[in-house]
């Protein structure tokens, strides 16, 4: 049996083998405190749910959903952005639904990328950027992104001929893992080189929402020609606690989001229409379920910083996301710290190097525990590292 040669160039996704250990671990009894994955520890508004109870027992959707995403949740992306960002969107043909962003990510390759193109992508980022490139036999090209920079992928270091091949730059701020935010000039300094080298700009907007000390995020489409050359990604995952309900949509450029369009049409049937009446009462309520959110990560940032502070892993507090991204003491790798907290302490952390090399020598750690969780995990660092 042979595979095709990019997946042979494409890398298990990073928290499969981190699951496999801590599983390896529980299995065996031993009580791991998970501070690796993204994943809200709290319920999903009962609201949603509720409104996806009352739409399981409709008939009208117990058939093929639309390919593009319902009206509905088309209607309510828009509304969204409109009330959130004041970005005016046509729901026929500049928003569409997705099962999670992640899967829209990648498949914009599908839409855009060919054999031999480049792909430009942060070099400390979402591994799903590179893997758009790679599962089309492109190349990847990695824009530097540390700590110098603010965690701002640096675009102007395009080698010419990598520019001419360039279909597609990823970009995605409030970042993951960093937890950086890019401001409003640095947007509108990548609208105007994407629109120079004709590059379709795709900005990864999942974490808007999640923000804190009066800090808002901004998107990408209210800056002036973002809808020339940008396609926008936004997901109800983290704001709405719904990961597990796989809900998202894109909106854009026309022209990017119908080729994105036509490519889902031919490999998947949509999202569950119940799961979209869900998605759309979500997205069309007040939000105080949102700001509630914040209000709890923003309190567990305010425990883990200082203590990691005081452990000696050099981190500075976010102004959005659910990560913390930290630098971990000389003489370890990422991966091989992450794995010692895992064997002596049983908490489980990702490694900074599984998002690019420039991640190399950091950890990044999710807020998405309970308090009592949380505050656990930090009482069995703090019993192995010491400044």
């Amino acid at each position: 049996m042979r595979v095709s040669k990019c997946l042979l160039e494409t890398k298990p996704y990073l928290f499969v083998e981190l699951s496999r250990k801590r599983a390896a671990l529980e299995e065996r009894g031993i009580d791991v405190v998970s501070l690796s994955v993204g994943d809200p520890d709290r319920p999903t508004p009962e609201f949603i749910v509720d409104a996806m109870v009352d739409a399981l027992h409709d008939p009208a959707f117990h058939h093929y959903p639309s390919y593009a995403g319902s009206m509905e949740f088309r209607q309510a992306a828009a509304g969204y952005l409109a009330s959130r960002f004041g970005v005016d969107v046509d729901p026929e043909r500049e928003v569409l639904a997705l099962i999670g962003s992640k899967e829209g990510l990648v498949h914009l390759g599908n839409a855009f990328v060919d054999e031999g193109d480049a792909v430009l992508a942060p070099s400390i980022g979402y591994p799903s950027y590179s893997a758009a490139a790679t599962l089309r036999n492109a190349d990847v090209w990695k824009m530097p992104t540390t700590a110098r920079n603010g965690y701002l992928a640096d675009f102007t270091q395009v080698p010419a001929e990598v520019l001419q091949r360039a279909k597609i730059m990823f970009l995605g701020y409030p970042n993951n893992p960093t937890g950086a935010c890019a401001p409003e000039s640095y947007l509108d300094e990548a609208i105007a080189f994407c629109r120079e080298n004709d590059i379709l700009l795709a900005h990864d907007n999942a974490y808007c929402d999640i923000c804190y000390d009066g800090y808002r995020a901004p998107a990408l489409l209210q800056r002036p020609g973002a809808r020339e050359v940008g396609i926008e990604f936004f997901s109800l995952s983290k704001g709405y606690n719904m990961t597990g309900w796989r809900i998202a949509f894109a909106a854009g450029n026309a022209q990017a989001v119908q080729a994105l369009a036509t490519v889902k049409s031919n490999v998947d049937t949509g999202v569950f229409g119940a799961i979209q009446r869900a998605g759309a009462v979500a997205l069309s309520s007040d939000q105080s379920t949102v700001r509630a959110q914040c209000a709890c990560y923003q309190r567990r940032r305010d425990i883990v910083v200082p203590a990691l502070n005081e452990m000696g892993l050099a981190c500075t507090p976010p102004k959005a996301t659910i990560y913390v991204w930290a630098r971990i003491p000389e003489g370890w790798t990422s991966a091989a710290f992450a794995d010692y907290l895992l064997q002596e302490v049983h908490v489980a952390v990702t490694p900074g190097s599984g998002y690019g090399v420039d991640g190399e020598g950091f950890i990044r750690i999710s807020l998405t525990v309970p308090d009592d969780r949380l505050s656990e995990a930090i009482v069995r660092m703090r019993g192995v590292l010491h400044r």
